[in-house]
């Protein structure tokens, strides 16, 4: 019985929300361990459509604990107001079924406006990001400036906390021509929301561990895609933090040992939010076709999502990085009727064919893709539930895409419903 990590295997929005919420059932724990709300999940569940950012998908079955590792980057007042939301749509969320690592680092205001900052201006910064303060926050965490959850359960030290904070806030903002923060009216503000968060504080991983020592399933949830690590990605276009599976242990305070199965998830095309490379980008009609089917526009922020053909080439890099056991392959039904299909099998770098994407942002910049063209379908895949319901020419797509990214299809998705999902391995059982 293992416990099981599921990542993005691209560019993030391959769909972890859906696989998630339908493996959490298995699942006795749902843990984020990076990231923070930047990263938007859909999930439709009974024609009811439920939108989330921070909190992991298993919230959506109050049988479940739902926890928020320390390798999350942690808004208090979005935290508070999504879970208000939920509430709204009937959902029960509470410190009995959600916790959060009392070592957690927060997002404060004064880094959602640096980032907003960063984005807008004309000095070649802007990257692409959601300009939601993450970046910034981890860059207080890397400082050891940050400001964490705990720091909130003793408030007679927090003044000084605030002070460290902003005697590197402030000088660079004097920098900018801002106006300094005012550490009073920051302190009055965390200590009001205080009383709020502070129920759903934890020691996470003393928690987990118990947990793990009981015997309990742990899913591991990962936000963005592993094209996005700050290490392995498509750098300096990627977040900032780790999405790599091995995130899992750190982000959560758990051992390696205690990470099991790691599901990697891709679409069966590929999209981008954001700047930065894309080497199958398609700016043409069709590009505009699997974007409008797909409906690919960003969660939180409404951003339109740049499309493009499948790349085995970079699925087989992060299979590789992430030590993917299997794939689950998303959105098939959106490539229903195409005449030809395409997916790229390499790359020419300058004059010469290789089979990864370089490390480097200007070489990023001038690969091609080489593509195998295969037959498209007619048959529709929506809604299918067995291969038996599959067109032939699907299948044999499917199994093209095993081979060239050299893992296994363990689950494969045709609809935004939870049930329309064909298992053909269960990653709590490999």
């Amino acid at each position: 019985m293992a416990n099981v990590v599921v990542v993005g295997a691209q560019w993030g929005d391959e769909g972890k929300g859906k696989i998630v919420d339908w493996l959490s059932e298995q699942a006795d724990i749902v843990v984020r361990f990076q990231g923070g709300h930047n990263a938007g999940h859909t999930l439709v569940i009974d024609g009811k459509t439920y939108k989330l950012a921070l909190l992991p998908s298993g919230v959506l079955r109050s049988s479940k604990l739902s926890v928020i590792g320390n390798g999350v980057v942690f808004d208090i007042q979005a935290f508070l107001d999504e879970v208000e939301r939920l509430r709204g749509q009937g959902v029960a969320v509470s410190p009995e079924n959600l916790r959060v690592a009392e070592n957690v680092t927060l997002i404060l205001p004064l880094h959602r406006e640096l980032d907003a900052l960063r984005e807008s201006s004309n000095a070649g910064t802007a990257i692409g990001t959601t300009r939601r303060g993450i970046g910034p926050a981890y860059e207080d965490k890397a400082g050891r400036r940050a400001i964490r959850l705990m720091d909130l359960a003793d408030l007679p030290a927090l003044p000084h906390k605030i002070d460290r904070l902003l005697a590197h806030h402030n000088a660079l903002r004097r920098g900018l021509n801002l106006a300094e923060v005012d550490g009073g009216a920051l302190l009055k503000e965390l200590t009001e929301l205080a009383p709020k968060v502070l129920p759903y504080a934890e020691t996470v991983w003393n928690l987990l561990d118990h947990k793990r020592r009981e015997g309990k399933r742990i899913l591991f949830e990962g936000a963005q895609g592993a094209l996005l690590d700050v290490d392995h990605g498509t750098y300096p276009y990627v977040t900032s933090s780790n999405t790599v599976a091995a995130q899992a242990a750190t982000g959560t305070g758990l051992g390696p040992g205690a990470v099991g199965y790691v599901l990697g998830i891709c679409k069966a095309y590929t999209t981008r939010v954001g700047l930065g490379p894309f080497p199958t980008e398609l700016t043409d009609e069709i590009g505009e076709e699997i974007g409008r089917r797909g409906k690919e526009f960003g969660v939180n922020t409404g951003r339109k999502r740049r499309c493009g053909w499948f790349d085995a080439v970079l699925v087989r890099q992060t299979a590789r990085t992430c030590g993917i056991n299997g794939l689950a392959l998303t959105k098939l039904d959106i490539l229903d009727g195409f005449d030809e299909i395409k997916v790229c099998i390499g790359y020419e770098l300058d004059g010469k064919v290789i089979d990864h994407l370089p490390a480097g942002e200007g070489a990023q910049a001038r690969v091609k893709p080489v593509y195998e063209t295969i037959e498209g379908w007619k048959e529709p895949t929506a809604n299918a539930r067995s291969w038996a319901e599959l067109p032939a020419q699907a299948i044999k797509y499917v199994r093209r895409v095993e081979e060239l990214v050299g893992c296994p299809i363990a689950l494969l998705s045709t609809s935004p419903e939870r049930e329309d999902t064909i298992l053909v391995q269960n990653p709590f059982e490999a």
